[in-house]
């Protein structure tokens, strides 16, 4: 399971935390704007907006799993399990598969505003990219500085939701996720007053009661609460440094530790990564399970005229700094 957010500060930030029990070896890539990006049913574009993200490479094709472009909008894809439903092709109609979103909405727009737009022509059809990699369930999330939407197919068909949370986990379809935060109105970052009765002289015995009742379990909709109350009531100065270290702190509130989470067998969920992307400048951070210090890669170093993919493989090992 996953968990993403968007965050302002004087920059655009947004990524993701990705909890899942093993990796199918996901690396930065940097696609560069002569990259051919090749689709199942609609025609190659092969010049485009750059786009550096988390991606698997298969065939020389990067399945990202989130990612923005050098405009500022980025994306992430989540699971969605047993509620995504991909169509079959449709005429008159962007016929795109799930693995193709990412890119097919990063190649060519530069806003929300361009991304509603695209959307209205897309269905998303159930073809897989190979024999031997099925298609996972998956809903998006897309922010640019100013506002972000979630994107869902289900069997009724495309609904694309705005979203003033600015937040994204799984289960179950955003609307309900928004309606459940009713529960939850209470809660808040203030010390409480006493509103059980007047007759009681009830008064805090300790700090962050305001916050009582708010979900600690890691299901996907406790973990929608929690991070919009976090992210909803953060308090961050604008700079590169505060700004990327409030992020991780955001998403370090639903982060997942080896055995909470058990899969079967000898598999647990853990969060196998967590990004923070300054869309505004193009960088790329990033922290491990097994290394938490932060790594980044900036795609406007690099020569976003090529037509190569550039890769850079997770700097996945411990690594500490002795001060002695």
């Amino acid at each position: 399971m996953c968990t993403a957010i968007s965050y302002r500060t004087k920059d655009h930030y947004f990524g993701r935390n990705l909890d899942y029990e093993h990796s199918y070896d996901e690396q930065i890539i940097i696609s560069p704007r002569t990259f051919p990006f090749h689709f199942k049913k609609t025609s190659t574009i092969s010049s485009h907006y750059a786009i550096i993200g988390m991606a698997a490479i298969r065939d020389n094709y990067p399945l990202y799993y989130d990612g923005v472009n050098e405009k500022g909008l980025s994306m992430a894809g989540l699971l969605f399990s047993g509620y995504a439903h991909y169509h079959s092709v449709k005429p008159r109609y962007d016929n795109i598969t799930p693995f193709e979103l990412i890119p097919w909405i990063l190649s060519q727009c530069e806003s929300i505003c361009q991304a509603k737009e695209l959307l209205k022509s897309v269905n998303i059809v159930d073809i897989p990219f190979s024999s031997d990699l099925p298609l996972s369930p998956l809903h998006w999330i897309i922010s640019d500085k100013d506002e972000s939407i979630v994107v869902e197919s289900v069997s009724d068909g495309l609904f694309v939701y705005d979203n003033p949370t600015n937040v994204l986990t799984n289960n179950p379809p955003f609307p309900m996720q928004l309606f459940n935060l009713n529960n939850y109105i209470s809660l808040s970052p203030h010390s409480p007053q006493n509103t059980f009765s007047e007759k009681l002289q009830l008064s805090p015995y300790s700090r962050g009661m305001g916050a009582m009742g708010m979900p600690g379990d890691l299901s996907s909709s406790s973990r929608f609460v929690r991070s919009a109350f976090t992210l909803l009531n953060s308090v961050s100065g604008e700079s590169e440094q505060e700004s990327v270290s409030q992020f991780f702190h955001i998403l370090g509130c639903t982060a997942q530790q080896r055995g909470c989470v058990h899969m079967g067998k000898d598999l647990y969920e853990i969060t196998l990564y967590s990004s923070c992307m300054n869309a505004t400048k193009g960088i790329y951070y990033y922290t491990t399970y097994n290394n938490s210090r932060i790594s980044a890669v900036d795609m406007h170093k690099e020569n976003l005229d090529s037509d190569t993919l550039k890769i850079f493989p997770l700097k996945k090992d411990w690594s500490v700094l002795f001060q002695n």
